[in-house]
């Protein structure tokens, strides 16, 4: 993208009007009467490049002037645009053309290298046009060829766009430029084996793809081998025999934790080029991150004592230099875009937060649960977990419905608020032919809402959850994104909350709340992914008066950290004393 913005010859002023997307950029901009370079705020408008050549700026400046024949000439021959600003012969880059900072505010991008990202971006998506059955957007074949410089630079790299941007694809790219290297491996969780099998045969049939479970390995170049994570741990000796060109491991959170298994066999692994795909490289704490930074570029960042040193421990105590210098760092082998920056086009998200009320059913059988775990007590240290966990369960499930703890499921309807609420936005839905998502972290509360769709609308929906086959899921996933599809998906929060394409659904429905809003957010852009075409609303439901509200609280708190981790909510509440975690839990008659 393009980011297009005014100078009055002493400051900087509106956003410029046209196509576009209005974004506040930090950009480095002379400040005050010495006019020292300094970087600031700047309201821009985000144009894509095909528009941005095309079209007729008001009173242009020498920069757009430059960029708009650049763009024209690349465009044309990108093979023949020279690599330098500073060619002779060749004109001269404005500085405000190129004055995008560093994270930490002492360096802007260099000429040269603007435009050989510009050169290298369009040589790629021409290279592409004749072997990749996908029309890349240009930010994407940027991707592709980010990947191809960094592995060439430190051997591996992480690719952290934002959920929906196409990491799949742009990294389909990235294999069929190394299909002649030897065979190359991908990783993934076991749900999304079929996905990456139907998705490589689909963009990139000149590559063979094969799903494997153990036994001998198909090691010819131009052969893709996809296997789910519990295979690489269970049969990580074999996958380590074989000498990859490129190992790929899609929602590399799972990873995380240097010390399991699944990683111990993922760094075992000989590749000449390691490619970690995650929407979320920190889940919970900066540990994490330095897992994915080690895995793909172990030169750089080898020791973790001294990442917790340089950068875990001073950005804790609030050190906003250490939280530059770390993304500084990272910038070399971390691609972190967001939807703003690179996809104006897609649809915007409509956020509905709804508390639900307890019915009396519900009531009492929450104080009553309540009031039994007090005076059995939680004890201490790892049993205290363990309590506190399942008492937070059997109050959630409550939340959902009474009978999902008393067993009595005879009938649904009148017994739960959370569930009536519900069902009032699914009748909505339904009467307008509104494809939905409805997601839940409990299987038997699934289950639940699959009867009460039967029981109340005559609607079979599907029910995406762990305990299915992988072709089953496939199937499951095909048929819903079907014209003639389903109305209504049921799915599993963890299940089904990474790496499925499921843009029919323009309404998102979270039946309970998970303690990351990170996971949340995930499950939410199954819908609001690049294909869809409407706005998305997404409509959280939350028990009023219960422990379902402080988690709720605890998601905007969270939310402000995302950039630099957060911290499991159940650890949390366990390390709490006795009265301060029964105010938590207790419900709050007052609101």
């Amino acid at each position: 993208m393009f980011a297009l913005w005014t100078w009055s010859g002493r400051d900087t002023g509106p956003a410029p009007r046209g196509p576009g997307d209005p974004e506040t950029l930090a950009l480095a901009v002379p400040v005050g009467i010495g006019g020292a370079i300094e970087v600031v705020d700047v309201a821009t408008t985000l144009v894509d490049p095909e528009t941005f050549a095309a079209g007729a700026i008001e009173h242009p400046g020498r920069s757009v002037q430059f960029w708009q024949g650049m763009l024209r000439d690349v465009i044309t021959d990108p093979v023949a645009v020279a690599p330098a600003a500073t060619n002779i012969g060749a004109p001269t880059m404005p500085v405000a053309a190129h004055a995008v900072p560093d994270a930490s505010g002492t360096a802007i991008v260099s000429a040269e290298r603007a435009l050989r990202v510009l050169r290298d971006t369009e040589t790629v998506a021409a290279e592409l046009r004749s072997t990749l059955k996908a029309h890349l957007r240009p930010y994407q074949a940027r991707g592709v060829g980010w990947l191809r410089e960094t592995v060439d630079a430190h051997g591996g790299a992480v690719l952290a766009d934002e959920m929906g941007l196409g990491k799949t694809v742009q990294t389909i790219g990235f294999l069929l430029g190394r299909a002649a290297m030897g065979p190359q491996l991908v990783v993934c969780p076991t749900s999304l084996v079929g996905n990456w099998m139907h998705e490589i045969e689909r963009f990139a049939p000149g590559l063979r793809v094969v799903a494997w479970r153990g036994g001998r390995i198909s090691a010819e170049p131009g052969t893709v081998v996809v296997a789910g994570y519990p295979t690489l741990r269970l049969h990580g000796a074999l996958l380590g025999g074989q000498r990859w060109a490129t190992t790929v491991f899609d929602e590399a959170q799972a990873l995380k934790n240097p010390r399991t298994q699944v990683a111990k066999a993922a760094r075992a692994l000989e590749a000449t080029a390691t490619v970690a795909l995650t929407g979320t490289p920190i889940e919970n704490h900066l540990d994490e991150l330095w897992a994915l930074l080690h895995l793909v570029a172990p030169r750089l960042f080898g020791h973790r004592t001294q990442f917790r040193r340089r950068f875990v421990r001073p950005i804790h105590e609030g050190s906003a230099a250490a939280a530059a210098r770390l993304r500084d760092a990272i910038d070399p082998v971390l691609l972190a875009r967001k939807k703003i920056q690179v996809a104006a086009a897609l649809p915007a998200k409509i956020h509905s937060n709804l508390l639900c009320d307890l019915t009396a059913e519900q009531e009492e059988l929450y104080d009553r649960l309540l009031t039994q775990a007090i005076e059995d007590g939680f004890g201490s240290g790892i049993e205290r977990h363990g309590r506190v966990l399942a008492a937070l369960t059997s109050l959630k499930q409550v939340c959902n419905h009474p009978g999902l703890v008393t067993g009595d499921l005879a009938e649904l309807t009148g017994r739960s608020g959370k569930l009536d609420l519900c069902t009032d936005i699914l009748a909505t839905n339904l009467a307008t032919a509104s494809p939905t998502l409805l997601f839940t972290q409990y299987r038997q509360t699934g289950e639940v809402l699959v009867r009460h769709l039967a029981d109340r609308f005559g609607v079979a929906a599907p029910f995406f959850h762990g305990g299915l086959s992988q072709t089953e899921r496939a199937a499951i996933v095909s048929r819903f994104q079907a014209d003639d599809g389903p109305l209504v998906l049921v799915l599993s929060l963890r299940a089904a909350g990474t790496g499925l394409t499921l843009t029919r659904a323009a309404d998102v429905i979270h039946f309970d709340r998970w303690w990351n809003p990170a996971v949340e957010a995930q499950a939410s852009d199954r819908a609001h992914r690049i294909g869809q075409t409407r706005p998305v609303t997404i409509t959280t439901l939350t028990s009023t008066t219960t422990v379902e509200e402080h988690i709720a609280g605890m998601h905007d708190r969270k939310a402000a950290l995302t950039d630099l981790g957060d911290a499991s909510g159940i650890a949390t509440l366990a390390a709490l004393p006795d009265n301060q975690l029964i105010e938590i839990l207790r419900r709050k008659r007052e609101n």
